[in-house]
C-alpha cells in the first residue's frame, strides 16, 4: 500500500488546497478556453505528483542480523574511502556516502541496532552533496549508535543545495532498531556513514542502494 511520510502530509494538504483553487479560478473566469484550462489542470497534476512522490514512505523488509550495517538511505553510494573521521570517533574508518536525488525516498534509517551515544545538530553552507566539502561544512546533524559490544557507528545527515529541512527523532541515550526510521531531509540531500576498518564492505562505488534493506557491510 502507498504511504505518505508524516513529515509530507501538510505540504501535500497545502499544495492540493492550492491546486484546487487554482483551477477553480482558471475554471470560473476562462471557462472559454480549453487549451488553457487543459494545460493548466496538467501541469497541476504534474507538480502535485512529483512533490507528493517525494514524501513516499514505502514499507521495507529489514535483514535481520546483528552483525549487518543496514543502508540509511535510498540513493547511489558516491563515496567509498578511508578517512579520519576528526568529530566523534577521531580516528581512521571507512566512509560510505549515499546520495539521494529528489526522485528518491528520503526517509533515513538507523543503520544497527544500539543506543545512541552523541548527536549534534550543526547549521552550515548549502554546497551540493555530492561536494567532498559538504560533510563537513553543510547543514548537517551526526547521530553516533553504539552496539552492546561497544562498536560505534557514525551515521550523519548532510543538507544538499534544495534541501531546506533536516528532521531527526532520536536523543542522546535512547534506544534504537536497525531500519526504524531515523530522520528525514526535504529536496536532496546526503547521508555519510563511518564504520569500523575491521568491517567487510558489501557495495561498490555508484551501486543503487535502498534504505533499510541494502547490506552496506558486515562486522568481524
Amino acid at each position: 500500500m502507498f504511504r505518505f511520510h508524516r513529515e509530507g502530509i501538510k505540504m501535500i494538504n497545502t499544495l492540493l488546497v492550492l491546486l484546487g483553487a487554482v483551477n477553480l479560478g482558471m475554471l470560473i473566469f476562462l471557462k472559454g478556453n480549453i487549451v488553457l484550462l487543459v494545460g493548466v489542470a496538467i501541469v497541476s497534476v504534474v507538480v502535485f505528483i512529483l512533490i507528493a512522490q517525494f514524501f513516499r514512505n514505502p514499507r521495507r523488509s529489514v535483514p535481520r542480523n546483528d552483525k549487518y550495517i543496514i543502508c540509511p538511505a535510498d540513493g547511489k553510494v558516491v563515496v567509498i574511502e578511508k578517512t579520519f573521521e576528526p568529530e566523534f570517533l577521531k580516528c581512521e574508518c571507512y566512509q560510505v556516502s549515499v546520495f539521494m536525488s529528489p526522485l528518491n525516498v528520503h526517509v533515513n534509517r538507523y543503520p544497527v541496532s544500539g543506543k545512541i551515544a552523541f548527536l549534534r545538530y550543526h547549521q552550515g553552507k548549502k554546497l551540493v552533496a555530492w561536494h567532498p566539502k559538504s560533510s563537513t561544512e553543510n547543514e548537517r546533524t551526526t547521530i553516533v549508535i553504539e552496539k552492546d559490544n561497544k562498536i560505534q557507528i557514525l551515521v550523519r545527515q548532510i543538507a544538499g543545495a534544495l534541501a531546506n529541512r533536516i528532521v531527526y527523532y532520536p536523543h542522546e541515550g535512547d534506544l534504537v532498531r536497525a531500519g526504524a526510521e531515523l530522520g528525514f531531509i526535504k529536496f536532496g540531500s546526503r547521508v555519510d556513514l563511518f564504520l569500523p576498518l575491521d568491517c567487510q564492505l558489501m557495495i561498490h562505488l555508484n551501486q543503487k542502494v535502498v534504505g533499510g534493506e541494502t547490506v552496506i557491510a558486515e562486522l568481524p
